[in-house]
């Protein structure tokens, strides 16, 4: 059954889902930029990175591209939010790999150069050719999955083994292994217990209960412990700064690097997002994707309106995402979900 709009929501939820979805777009925006670029190449262009900026002139990924403006990341986020409130019972996975294709289709005409990875491509034409979706995914470890999860913690309760199962579904067509299901639990239990009044800290425990059970529903492909990874980007944030978490656990599209860094960038700020989305768009390598993940987790647990006016008003001129129609429905699915848990 889908979300009737008109369903009242609670106030502070409400804010919460708002927050997650803004938080990805705007840690999004701001690594825009300098995503695919060194921090070495980030302080020759951009400097230090305080604000939405625009692309330097022939950027790889980024070019053509505003300031202010989101990329996959949010994108892709957002396209899965509308196809689980077409299905908030079970998962598409024909609908969703051509949801998939029509975004890049749409990406190609715009111009712009951020397209589908070669791994999820290849996944996602193998399942139209006729390829079993629990086979299409068994090598896909990067944050595809992780970066665009947030809409299942909005839509789930916070109970770690229902977030686990709900990600490995929405994920198995490109993602489906142990370090991305596990990686990507972690963020949707984050924004899950966020959404339901906890702090990044307060919520941590579980994000690690539900990466341990993500990572058994995917394959051994990959990381081996995204638990460990996770437990050890908090520690050497705990103790050290951000070059010390780059050194200890990188910055690239991998799972077990960029998830486990956002975690280390929420760790070393106190859960401040917007300081954390800053130091994700100055980091280096997937600064866009790292910046998503921080925002929608710190959005979640703080709420819109913890989060900079000028920033949300930013990203509202420069998209069009029509976030508080989603996170009301996403919000109102999660009623039904905990109906019937």
């Amino acid at each position: 059954m889908r979300p009737d709009p008109q369903t009242p929501v609670d106030a502070q939820a409400f804010d919460r889902s708002k927050g997650a979805l803004y938080g990805l777009a705007i840690g999004d925006a701001l690594g825009m930029p300098s995503q695919t670029l060194t921090r070495a190449e980030i302080a020759q262009h951009y400097g230090q990175i305080t604000g939405f900026v625009a692309p330097c002139e022939g950027h790889p990924v980024s070019h053509g591209l505003s300031a202010g403006q989101v990329t996959d990341d949010t994108e892709q986020s957002l396209l899965l939010a509308r196809r689980l409130i077409l299905d908030p019972t079970g998962f598409d996975d024909l609908g969703w790999a051509r949801d998939l294709m029509g975004w890049e289709a749409d990406i190609r005409a715009r111009g712009l150069r951020d397209l589908l990875g070669p791994s999820s491509k290849a996944a996602l034409s193998a399942l139209l050719d006729g390829v079993s979706p629990e086979l299409t995914g068994l090598r896909g470890t990067t944050n595809g999955a992780a970066m665009r999860i947030a809409p299942v913690g909005i839509m789930t309760p916070p109970d770690p083994a229902q977030i686990a199962r709900k990600v490995a579904m929405t994920c198995r067509v490109t993602h489906n292994t142990g370090e991305a299901i596990g990686g990507a639990a972690a963020v949707a239990m984050v924004v899950s217990a966020g959404i339901s009044g906890m702090t990044f800290e307060e919520a941590v425990p579980l994000a690690l209960e539900a990466a341990l059970l993500g990572q058994q529903a995917g394959s051994d492909f990959g990381e081996s412990d995204m638990q460990a990874r996770l437990t050890r980007a908090l520690e050497v944030a705990q103790r050290g700064d951000v070059a010390a978490l780059v050194d200890a656990i990188g910055t690239s599209v991998q799972s077990r690097e960029s998830v486990a860094t956002a975690f280390g960038l929420l760790r070393l700020t106190g859960g401040d997002g917007w300081a954390a989305m800053l130091l994700a768009a100055n980091i280096g390598d997937d600064t866009d994707t790292i910046g998503a993940m921080a925002g929608a987790m710190a959005g979640a647990c703080q709420g819109a309106s913890a989060l900079p006016g000028a920033a949300i008003g930013r990203i509202e001129a420069a998209n069009a995402l029509d976030i508080p129609a989603l996170a009301r429905s996403l919000l109102a699915l999660r009623h039904s979900e905990r109906s019937m848990a």
